[in-house]
């Protein structure tokens, strides 16, 4: 570990954790903290902090796992990314970090929709009728 010798100790970790370096996740999760102090609902909070992940740790989730667990008119909210493998077979409404461009295609095919997190905060929906999948 040279070079670490004239720093102080709580400087001295290597695994030092910085958060999300895009402006746009970092400003999302601001909104969100926001969100959920105003409102007083966990459920932003809890999205904040799975966003705060590091990339590699962040929810990836297939069509078809989303297919399998909503029903159809069902919110869902994936702090990650999903991915179009799979058939979606009813309409939902899905908020997700970033979605594949087959992923967009096939859930829009379906009249459901294919939202970012930002789009469904500013809905303002109703909390109780949203989960969290991934």
């Amino acid at each position: 570990m040279r070079g670490f010798e004239s720093l102080p100790p709580h400087l001295c970790s290597i695994n030092m954790r910085t958060g999300p370096t895009n402006t746009i996740t970092q400003e999302l999760i601001a909104s969100l903290r926001k969100e959920s102090s105003v409102s007083k609902t966990a459920l932003w909070s809890r999205i904040a902090d799975d966003l705060e992940k590091p990339t590699r740790q962040r929810r990836v989730v297939n069509l078809s796992r989303l297919s399998r667990s909503t029903k159809a008119n069902e919110v869902v909210i994936v702090p990650g990314k999903v991915l179009g493998s799979g058939v979606l077979v009813h309409n939902v409404t899905i908020a997700a970090l970033s979605f594949s461009g087959g992923a967009r295609e096939r859930i829009e095919s379906v009249k459901g929709k294919a939202l970012t997190i930002s789009e469904l905060l500013k809905q303002k929906p109703d909390v109780k009728q949203i989960r969290i999948i991934g």
